[in-house]
């Protein structure tokens, strides 16, 4: 099957100009750049990983310096602030300034853990982690997408959620968060279970996976199956030039960071449930009355239960 191009929401793939549309949003162009890495050539990705670890002294660098940083050629610093989404290399150095500006004084916070760090800088550097995989999944999620996302969940079709690991927590969260409101739906947590649902789904059904890489082969090939039948097809991510970002009608972009002592699986896991509420509040929102009644329902039952 060939993969999409652009999905029956418009274009999910905004990444590549999402970067520049970022610029003044404090570490959304950071973000972006770090959500693209995967997804960039060699030379390419050692300038990506520059801007990532320091955008300050990016910012700084001449294209000369920074071609002698890179170990690439001026040429490539050209193109990949090209593909960044910027006029050119002049362009992305002001985005970096006034992002590096926005970030003032917290450096010591945004490195790894390290073994001589106290129970004080611990709980500090995962709260700044934990707090910017917040801000920055809110300037990435594309409100066209989320509006795309939610009136496919609001209907009437059969609804499968897949994930696996810490993806899998994830779609089980939203799987009971929706339940909850009265819309039916099941979750999947290896790619046998996904696989079987997916291959008979119709034109009128979701299919939504949750992968922080988008590469995962569990979901990967029910997505495709899935989209294969007509079924309408949301990625929760963190890269969104992905193969599953590719695959989807509809990409919502999370940002979660590694850290040390957080691999991608633990680091992706607050930036996908920033999402997953999002989705879920506005799936609530959009189906008011049913969904205020069900809360009632399931908490009165629940109060009911407890008073036993």
């Amino acid at each position: 099957m060939q993969e999409k191009t652009a999905g029956r929401g418009g274009s999910p793939h905004r990444g590549v100009t999402a970067a520049s549309d970022a610029g003044g949003s404090g570490d959304a162009l950071t973000a972006t750049v770090r959500g693209l890495l995967p997804s960039l050539t060699p030379a390419a990705a050692r300038i990506a990983s520059l801007i990532v670890e320091d955008p300050a002294q990016v910012a700084r660098s001449t294209i000369s310096e920074l071609s002698a940083l890179a170990g690439t050629s001026e040429s490539s610093i050209v193109r990949t602030a090209r593909a960044l989404g910027f006029a050119g290399y002049p362009e992305l150095r002001l985005a970096l300034a006034a992002s590096a500006a926005r970030q003032g004084g917290r450096p010591t916070l945004s490195s790894g853990i390290t073994p001589d760090d106290s129970a004080e800088e611990v709980v500090a550097k995962l709260v700044h982690t934990e707090s910017q995989a917040v801000l920055e999944t809110a300037t990435q999620l594309d409100a066209d997408q989320l509006r795309g996302a939610v009136a496919a969940v609001c209907g009437g079709g059969q609804l499968h959620i897949a994930g696996v690991g810490a993806s899998g927590l994830v779609a089980q969260d939203l799987q009971q968060k929706l339940a909850r409101i009265g819309r039916p739906c099941h979750a999947h947590g290896d790619s046998q279970s996904a696989l079987t649902s997916a291959v008979l789904l119709g034109e009128a059904d979701v299919f939504l996976a949750v992968s922080h890489s988008g590469e995962s082969r569990d979901v990967l090939e029910p997505l495709r199956r899935a989209s294969a039948q007509g079924a309408t097809t949301v990625v929760i991510t963190n890269h969104p030039l992905s193969t599953a970002a590719r695959l989807a009608d509809f990409v919502l972009v999370s940002a979660g960071r590694e850290t040390t002592f957080r691999p991608g699986a633990m680091a992706s896991r607050i930036s996908q449930l920033v999402v997953v509420d999002c989705l879920f509040v506005c799936v609530a929102q959009r189906t008011y009355d049913r969904s205020s009644r069900a809360l009632r329902l399931t908490h009165q039952a629940l109060e009911g239960d407890r008073a036993k």
